[in-house]
């Protein structure tokens, strides 16, 4: 079993072409994929914002991704969020 935690961010406003951008900045950046970096996956949360749900090795692997994605989250003008951290009992990929 791998353990890890996941990590719930809400963005109430969030677009797509919002999303799409940062994502493709994200990708671009020397760093990426970041340390602890498990698997991703984002969409409309259905009120009109964005959800992504995130799974990394540990919170602290997720906050430094935090702290290197900043600048791109701040040309992007990503939202400010509260993520929402939880841990995993068992985390499945391919």
């Amino acid at each position: 079993m791998r353990k890890g935690v996941v990590v719930t961010v809400e963005i109430p406003g969030g677009t797509q072409e919002e999303y799409e951008e940062t994502t493709r900045r994200i990708q671009a950046a020397e760093w990426f994929p970041p340390a602890g970096f498990i698997a991703h996956a984002a969409g409309p949360d259905g009120s009109g914002g964005w959800r992504i749900t995130d799974f990394f090795e540990s919170e602290d692997d997720f906050l430094a991704f935090v702290e290197k994605a900043r600048p791109i989250f701040e040309q992007t003008g990503t939202r400010e969020f509260i993520p929402r951290v939880q841990a995993a009992v068992n985390v499945m990929t391919r």
